[in-house]
């Protein structure tokens, strides 16, 4: 059997190696003409994550471009912890051009291979093999066509072409990697702060590098394009405004960062459900199948379970039967996840009411709630070993 992976970003080669060790034969054929090398900003891979990567023998690699996250300390503008929780095994904390360098780097050295200027403009299924059709006017045929072309997915749009589009969650995305913060460590925790106007996270490692991410309120939806016509030092400009009444590391990082640094990644979105993940010979994973925003700190590792999960089912079912074996198995999960990212938006773009209601409940809900109501996304697990015998 063989599989035409569409998407060249960070679930498409995990898709294909996972599916050659499923013994499906898959290339991957990505939209641009370039690699991502050096763009993107920081993301964190969950142990769930992690562990599906181990699946596929990826795990080792990823780990050795990332940095442990120990813990997650939520502070209030005041600088004071509203709680903390540990992350045992920890998560790690990745930046997306060295993550997507690594599995890139490791999908070729196994034998994938990775074509790129290829953008898809159609899939005919012609119920015994399925053909994909690219812009260049060149056409590939293969028994299945896998779309891991991320949130604004074009095989999604051929699956259903009613499917929904992606949900702008009200808020704008910034980054920047620092070789020198000027900042004390934080000892393998990320520090989560709900500022008076924007949320901000950051982690400052033993030699005094790190990074830091900030979410914006913003009314107004905002391509990645939009985003970045404003140049880098405008947008630094108004990052320290916004984060200049609070009394937490943010506006000194901020007045650090060089404007060449700056990562700007647009709206932040989701599909809070996508009603069709597969027709025929076609099927979704990663985000063309759940895309959720970043507040979910889950959107990788999502993906890379939804691509071994995949080449799990077509190892042991028929396609069709594998598909629906394969959706039933991530769907609830995924939207469970998706979901609670939306509540931490609001929460990150709530006015001044809800922000004081918020430091003072959140001391609460860690007193009096048990964390381990909490550590279901993070103890998912793939057996990959265990047969599937049926739907």
């Amino acid at each position: 059997m063989r599989a035409t992976v569409i998407g060249g970003g960070i679930g498409g080669p995990v898709a294909a190696m996972a599916l050659r060790k499923a013994g499906i034969e898959a290339t991957v054929h990505e939209r641009y003409d370039y690699t991502a090398d050096g763009s993107g900003g920081a993301l964190s891979i969950a142990p769930n994550g992690l562990q599906a990567l181990d699946v596929v023998g990826l795990a080792d690699a990823v780990r050795d471009v990332g940095t442990p996250m120990t813990a997650m300390a939520l502070q209030s503008w005041t600088g004071k912890t509203l709680g903390q929780f540990g992350s045992e095994p920890p998560q790690l904390l990745v930046w997306r051009y060295d993550l997507y360098r690594v599995l890139r780097e490791e999908a070729v050295r196994r034998g994938v291979t990775i074509e790129h200027g290829k953008e898809l403009v159609d899939a005919v299924d012609h119920g015994s093999h399925v053909t994909a059709h690219f812009a260049d006017g060149s056409e590939v045929d293969s028994d299945l066509l896998i779309g891991a072309d991320g949130i604004r997915s074009t095989v999604r749009r051929i699956i259903d072409p009613d499917a929904p589009a992606p949900r702008y969650a009200g808020l704008l995305g910034f980054g920047a990697r620092m070789a020198r913060t000027g900042e004390p460590s934080t000892d393998g925790a990320m520090r989560l702060v709900s500022g008076k106007r924007a949320f901000f996270g950051y982690q400052i490692h033993d030699d005094g590098s790190g990074g830091w991410f900030a979410n914006l309120p913003h009314k107004t939806p905002m391509t990645t394009a939009e985003a970045r016509a404003t140049g880098p030092e405008q947008w630094l400009d108004v990052l320290a405004t916004a984060f200049a009444p609070d009394r937490t590391p943010a506006a000194r990082m901020i007045a650090a960062t060089d404007p060449a640094a700056l990562i700007v990644t647009g709206g932040l979105e989701d599909v809070p459900s996508v009603p069709t993940w597969s027709r025929g010979r076609m099927v979704l994973v990663g985000d063309a199948a759940h895309a959720t925003s970043p507040s979910s700190g889950q959107g990788a590792s999502l993906a890379f379970e939804s691509a071994v999960q995949l080449a799990r089912c077509l190892r042991d079912l028929p396609y069709g039967e594998a598909f629906r074996t394969y959706e039933s198995m991530r769907r609830v999960r995924v939207e469970r996840i998706i979901a609670q990212a939306a509540r931490t938006n609001r929460n990150k773009a709530a006015g001044p009411i809800g922000r004081v209601l918020r430091d003072v409940m959140m001391p609460l809900a860690f007193k009096f709630v048990d964390p381990a109501k909490f550590t279901w996304q993070f103890d998912h697990r793939i057996e990959w070993d265990d047969t599937l015998s049926h739907a």
